[in-house]
């Protein structure tokens, strides 16, 4: 499992040959200027929740691409209406491909799009494939239901957003990481914006001494699970 963070809380995930992209907010992020939108690959687009700064950029990625868009009902029957390829989940529900099987999960957020259509409710995705799982949480407060992940999914990893304000911050995603179990975690949702800027070394130091890893990675950057 490769994963390429292309800033904010997008990434590209490469699996058994296929590529999976989260949450397309790219164009809109002056940091990940250096990211051509027209060269990503594609197979599947997995959306958390409907704010600009997670689709902005779906629809013209998913129609160069013809990719598939995962996410609730709501968000598929929006970009379903625009001619576009979806797939309808709602929360507990698992998207399964020979590749890769995405289940999605509770968040605590709220989700609406630009011009004001709701969103449906907030979710995350436990990602999993043969040998490799990846808790993407989206953006979400600290919530009891991570516990529920562990009991069915041992983690290789879990991406947490950790920029505070608007989501949890390193304290809270410090606890979630026990909760899911994971002491490995990859950081998103911070830094893109004044209210979401935080001390990268202060947020490795906290979670190096409860013994966890924090993994903050540069735009464009990759990591293999």
């Amino acid at each position: 499992m490769k994963i390429k963070f292309l800033g904010h809380s997008c990434f590209s995930i490469e699996i058994n040959n296929v590529t999976i992209l989260v949450d397309p907010f790219i164009s809109g992020n002056a940091l990940a200027s250096h990211i051509d939108i027209s060269n990503l690959k594609a197979d599947f687009i997995l959306l958390t929740h409907a704010h600009q700064d997670h689709v902005l950029d779906v629809e013209i990625i998913a129609e160069r691409t013809k990719a598939v868009i995962v996410s609730n009902y709501e968000i598929s029957m929006y970009y379903g209406a625009k001619d576009l390829n979806v797939s309808a989940l709602n929360h507990g529900g698992t998207f399964k491909t020979e590749h890769f099987s995405a289940k999605y999960v509770n968040a605590i957020h709220t989700s609406s799009f630009a011009d004001g259509t709701y969103g449906g409710e907030p979710g995350g995705f436990v990602i999993s494939s043969k040998d490799k799982n990846l808790y993407v949480a989206g953006d979400t407060a600290l919530t009891m239901d991570m516990k529920l992940i562990p009991l069915t999914t041992k983690l290789t990893a879990a991406i947490f957003p950790i920029g505070d304000t608007f989501t949890m911050g390193v304290e809270d995603a410090i606890i979630a990481s026990d909760l899911v179990e994971c002491p490995k975690v990859i950081g998103c949702h911070f830094n893109t914006f004044p209210p979401i800027e935080i001390d990268i070394n202060e947020a490795k130091s906290k979670f190096t001494s409860k013994n966890k890893e924090l993994v903050v990675l540069e735009i464009g950057e990759n990591i293999n699970l």
